[in-house]
């Protein structure tokens, strides 16, 4: 529900309006923040998790801010450039409005952009995306898995054949629970917590590219 979400009248919608990944991310961030100051969240254990425009916002976050110990992205966009280019033709002008046209704009884009920026990133990143998805071609997880491993920050990568844009199949909605919870377990558990397991030791790096 942050800014530019519908259900809160038009000026609330608006507010995305050329601030894609500055009002999305400064919502979630205050938020974040705001259950921290309520004793409701751990600030070393905050992580954020977003499906296509909500997986650009997580790793926007991630890569922009410093709240988030990871971030969870479900077929999300990671590089606005190149999804401009290879989005259907339904939603193909759909960022002229949310940064800027382009080219115009390239340089906001590249601010931006999550991949560009991934050697900043605060903590992991856990990229699910399905091999059928014609609405965030699979590539945008993929660039953002070799950044990440470029700058060496760890990375978890999996990719569904036969899977669109959102998961249908049963096996995949479980299979990515799974992989979310895993996640979760090892960027949260502290080193000196209970072990995790042989095949799960606590502390070991994120670095598997699942795909």
């Amino acid at each position: 529900d942050y800014g530019g979400s519908v259900g809160y009248g038009r000026a609330y919608r608006e507010r995305l309006n050329g601030a894609w990944g500055i009002v999305d991310v400064q919502d979630c961030v205050t938020v974040a923040w705001a259950l921290v100051a309520e004793g409701l969240a751990d600030p070393d254990r905050l992580a954020i998790r977003g499906g296509s425009a909500g997986g650009w916002t997580a790793l926007a976050a991630l890569t922009h801010t410093d709240a988030f110990v990871g971030a969870v992205s479900f077929y999300g966009i990671t590089d606005p450039v190149s999804w401009a280019d290879t989005t259907h033709d339904f939603e193909s002008r759909y960022l002229d409005g949310l940064i800027g046209p382009l080219p115009q704009s390239a340089a906001l884009y590249e601010q931006r952009s999550p991949v560009l920026a991934a050697s900043h990133a605060s903590g992991p990143a856990l990229l699910l995306h399905g091999l059928e998805d014609v609405i965030v071609d699979p590539a945008q997880s993929s660039a953002m898995a070799r950044a990440l491993r470029a700058a060496g920050i760890p990375y978890e990568h999996a990719e569904f054949p036969g899977e669109r844009h959102g998961w249908r199949r049963a096996e995949t909605i479980r299979a990515a629970l799974e992989a979310e919870i895993r996640f979760y377990e090892r960027i949260f558990t502290p080193p000196e917590g209970p072990a995790a397991g042989p095949d799960r030791p606590v502390g070991s790096p994120l670095t598997a590219d699942r795909s």
